[in-house]
């Protein structure tokens, strides 16, 4: 064999072992090393202690289910089919123990809570109808019940201040097809053709103007993809107060700008040339200009993200730790995502972070857009979060996790996939300096933060919700806005409310405001708030006397009140305020965590409404109360239906009541303005529809934690930056060589569909 045969031969084997490589590497076959440094970055442990924070298993929710069914002494019907006049559980969530129980268990070594349920009933079949709230446990096997409602409320929870059953709604869909539209058969044939079958009704709230009302107008839309777009004029206010479906009546029509008795006038009105009218042609079942489907084909795929070597954080039951943050995550049916128990680098610094309502406050010449002022709370932000799109609505290599709930139902439904954990690099520097001047260096850290996300489909809109955490310590609670517009039927000065969109579609404008619960734990459970700003002072120049100088100096105020901690949402507020520790850091300044708000917010509803105490959290745009085991959320699901007289009036928490030295909650309130325009055709994007909130570490540290982080750079000009040893991103075309292994995509979203 001579050298040029040898020679050869080496090539054809390096040439073969190189494609073995890459095909091992392509099929997601990790080096050693990739699979130690996954590993390896756990700088913390699980343990079962966030199962005090825990959602209910299905198991749980079934066993309270049996034991309701055998102990509360009424037949229970199936909320699914339950009429307004029956009993029925309306939910079963979690009870989540008290503060003092839970860190007398986390921190102090006490025993653990007992595990409870909270379970909602509605109880139609009885003298006095009304809603009851019960603490069922303990679980697994629950054994007792406590009525609970008057003690958490002031009182009972009269029957009409109930959210709407799916099944109610189905109800009054059929009320309007078979006893309402048949009254104007000519009407509708001429001006809609056709006999209301192709209808789809849109609800507004709340549903009249005192306490006990429950008539709620009901839009008209043409039932193609994207019917918010597909308004046809007719909308009709149905009274549906009786717990006798057949005693349900019509009590106005709107049609074109003109109101009438019912659709029998409406009828006798168009027959005999009286009416206005407006014809709407049919829509292509599609939607037309609604339509979602793409109008290009797809190309090349657009950028992934993915961890090469794995992720760098880990999920277990209801705990997420990284390699900085740990914390315990669980969903509320009515208020969706809530953490508890954050900590940072081991230390707490939040007890709980949770959303606590979202309202959208509309503007129209129609009756059903002008009224609406829909509380999301009482429809369910938590149960609407549906199964998320690999790819698009999170990282396709995110983690995902299921939810369980038990609405509406005595069965548990499961949304696969409904909540994703992702670490996330947003393609620019968490801080960076390239040092041109002296010594030469640059010094750099990629801003990857960890993502927990879920999205809630209320209706028409889409709410996407992340609690960021970064390596610098600060956490971000952020909403985007996507999802449909609800539009109103363009006529007459429409275009004081809105803006065209379509040919009889009006853009109408709205508010969407949210509230969050933020109870921070800034060094321990007892804080105070401090108010630092800015203020220009004049002085003499000490060098020059004859000269002044406009200085900037620093202004320091304790809130030692609630009434002084709380800001009304257009009011000037200090720039930075904080939660200040009863301890110092290295440079003799009080620990703390800074709140900073991000918002775009419209007007809040003027007070004289009368129904405005019900929303009186939207007064606000940081609002610090003491904590009360009493005053757990600043909105109930109850208002929504009685908002005249609200069952939780976030404005009685603010009492003046001494917020020094105390365990305090602050309640922040983001939003934006939204006037519809031809781009939010067919879909409103998310770009510039984020408002957030951060919390910031402000003197806690004795410099930015993130130095520590293993993902820092930093090199100098006498140093060969192309060395691995050097600069660890120089190896990224080496380390970054394990490719992921994608997992098939799968989709669950149109099982278990909960109805609206």
């Amino acid at each position: 064999m001579n050298l040029k045969t040898v020679l050869i031969l080496l090539v054809l084997a390096l040439a073969t072992i190189f494609a073995l490589v890459c095909v091992l590497l392509t099929k997601g076959v990790k080096p050693a090393s990739c699979e130690q440094q996954s590993l390896s970055s756990q700088e913390g442990k699980h343990s079962d202690q966030s199962l005090v924070f825990a959602d209910l298993t299905p198991e749980e929710m079934v066993q309270v289910v049996r034991y309701l069914q055998r102990s509360l002494g009424v037949p229970l019907v199936d909320a699914y089919n339950a009429n307004p006049s029956d009993n029925c559980i309306y939910y079963v969530d979690v009870q989540i123990p008290t503060k003092a129980k839970v860190l007398g268990f986390l921190d102090r070594g006490g025993r653990r809570p007992p595990r409870q349920a909270l379970a909602v009933v509605y109880f139609g079949n009885q003298p006095d109808p009304n809603v009851t709230e019960y603490v069922v446990g303990p679980l697994p096997k629950p054994t007792t019940h406590q009525d609970i409602t008057v003690q958490k409320y002031g009182g009972k929870l009269p029957y009409h201040r109930r959210p709407v059953l799916g099944k109610e709604y189905e109800q009054i869909e059929i009320f309007l097809r078979r006893e309402t539209f048949s009254a104007a058969p000519t009407f509708l044939n001429r001006v809609f053709d056709c006999n209301g079958t192709n209808f789809v009704s849109l609800t507004s709230a709340p549903r009249g103007f005192q306490s006990g009302d429950r008539s709620t107008w009901f839009a008209l839309f043409h039932n193609v993809s994207g019917y918010f777009l597909h308004p046809v004029g007719l909308e009709v206010l149905v009274d549906h107060s009786s717990l006798n479906v057949s005693q349900w009546r019509v009590r106005k029509v709107f049609y074109n700008g003109q109101y009438y008795k019912d659709l029998v006038q409406l009828e006798s009105e168009f027959q005999q040339g009286r009416v206005k009218v407006n014809p709407v042609t049919r829509a292509p079942p599609d939607g037309g200009f609604s339509s979602m489907q793409p109008r290009a084909p797809p190309r090349a795929p657009f950028p992934l993200q993915y961890e090469p070597h794995g992720p760098r954080y880990s999920v277990q039951n209801n705990q997420v730790i990284s390699q900085a943050w740990n914390f315990a995550f669980g969903v509320n049916v009515n208020t969706g995502i809530r953490l508890f128990d954050i900590r940072f680098k081991g230390e707490r610094i939040v007890y709980e972070i949770s959303v606590q309502d979202a309202i959208s406050v509309y503007g129209s010449n129609c009756p059903g857009g002008m009224s609406t002022r829909y509380m999301d709370g009482s429809f369910g932000i938590g149960r609407f979060m549906y199964p998320l799109v690999r790819g698009v609505d999170c990282p396709y290599s995110a983690t995902y996790v299921d939810t369980h709930y038990l609405v509406e139902t005595e069965t548990p439904e499961t949304h696969k996939n409904s909540i994703c954990i992702f670490e996330q690099n947003s393609g620019s520097p968490l801080r960076r300096h390239y040092s041109n001047l002296q010594s030469l260096y640059y010094g750099g850290l990629t801003n990857s933060a960890l993502v927990l996300r879920s999205i809630a489909t209320l209706g028409n809109y889409d709410y996407v919700w992340d609690f960021i955490f970064y390596q610098n310590g600060a956490i971000e609670a952020k909403v985007q806005a996507t999802g449909y517009m609800t539009s109103s039927f363009l006529y007459g000065d429409g275009l004081d409310y809105g803006n065209r969109v379509g040919d009889h579609t009006l853009g109408t404008v709205h508010t969407h405001s949210i509230n969050y619960k933020v109870d921070l734990d800034v060094g321990g459970v007892n804080n105070t708030v401090v108010a630092h700003d800015m203020a220009f002072e004049s002085v003499q120049a000490p060098w020059s006397p004859e000269h002044q100088i406009q200085r900037p100096r620093l202004t320091k105020a304790v809130l030692d009140t609630e009434d002084k901690a709380a800001f009304r949402l257009h009011s000037n507020m200090p720039r930075y305020i904080y939660f200040a520790a009863n301890s110092e850091n290295k440079w003799g300044h009080q620990r703390g965590y800074r709140i900073q708000i991000v918002s775009f917010t419209g007007e809040h509803l003027p007070e004289t409404s009368l129904m405005e105490r019900a929303i009186s959290w939207g007064r606000y745009k940081l609002a610090v109360t003491k904590r009360k085991e009493e005053e757990p959320t600043s909105s109930s699901i109850y208002n929504q239906n009685d908002p005249w007289t609200p069952t939780v009036a976030f404005a009685d928490f603010i009492n003046n009541e001494t917020i020094v030295n105390e365990d305090l909650v602050a309640w922040i309130t983001t939003g934006f303005l939204h006037i519809p325009h031809a781009e939010d055709i067919p879909n409103t994007v998310t770009v510039g529809n984020g408002v957030s909130i951060f919390l910031r570490p402000y003197n806690y540290y004795d410099i930015d934690p993130s130095i520590y982080s293993p993902d820092g750079v930093f090199f100098t000009s006498e140093q060969d930056s192309s060395v691995c040893e050097v600069n660890h991103i120089a190896c990224l075309s080496k380390s970054a060589s394990c490719l992921p292994i994608l997992p098939p995509f799968t989709y669950d979203g149109f099982q278990n569909l909960t109805r609206l």
